[in-house]
């Protein structure tokens, strides 16, 4: 091999090791300035410590009696549903909010998604969405038990919401985390609270009173 071939190739050689040193040195530092970004948010997350955002059903007004069919259930209702950030230095992104009502576990209305919002610190948002479906699928004994607590006068739904959130410290917003909401909804045809006996009708059903809401992030 002549000297000029082994010049090029040494020349080479050194070339691709300054390469993969320079590559090297590249990654070890875009790794440690994510490592940085990762810690620093955790570090702001743990010193703030985020409070869940508290939910309440302040009322459900059916716009049509519910209906039991065999087996199967209609109804219509208007539901007021708020939400506040305790929260004096973090803020809440609502991306994604399902809510549908349930009876018995069992779904009853469709699921009707709610526009996505930011909401402040120590804000409240109130949200006011039509809930309804025709002859919703549920088991018979499901079918059965409406029809019993209908004639006792008093019937317990449950509105549910399922959704995403993100918490917002200053411009640093957090990954997604799910939010899980359920608030009692007891129907009565009787005073708040009691049932009517056995001559209560579907049309006379009231919304009890208002109720605070479980809520898992």
């Amino acid at each position: 091999m002549s000297k000029d071939k082994e010049k090029e190739k040494h020349h080479h050689h050194r070339h691709e090791h300054h390469l993969r040193r320079c590559c090297g040195c590249l990654a070890t530092c875009l790794l440690t300035l994510i490592l940085v970004v990762a810690a620093t948010a955790l570090i702001v997350y743990l010193a703030l410590r985020p409070s869940k955002p508290s939910f309440y059903l302040q009322d459900l007004q059916l716009r049509r009696p519910i209906t039991v069919g065999d087996p199967s259930l209609s109804a219509s209702a208007q539901v007021t549903l708020a939400s506040r950030n305790p929260n004096s230095r973090v803020g809440v992104f609502y991306k994604r909010l399902d809510v549908f009502v349930t009876y018995r576990d069992e779904p009853v209305t469709a699921p009707v998604s709610l526009p996505p919002q930011y909401q402040g610190h120590r804000d409240v948002t109130v949200w006011s969405p039509v809930l309804s479906a025709d002859r919703a699928p549920v088991a018979g004994y499901v079918a059965d038990a409406m029809r019993q607590d209908v004639g006792a006068g008093f019937v317990s739904l449950q509105v549910k919401v399922d959704g995403r959130i993100k918490w917002k410290v200053g411009s640093w917003v957090s990954g997604s985390y799910h939010l899980f909401v359920s608030c009692p909804a007891v129907l009565s045809a009787g005073f708040p609270g009691f049932g009517a006996g056995n001559n209560a009708t579907l049309s006379a059903l009231k919304f009890a009173q208002p109720t605070g809401c479980s809520v898992e992030v």
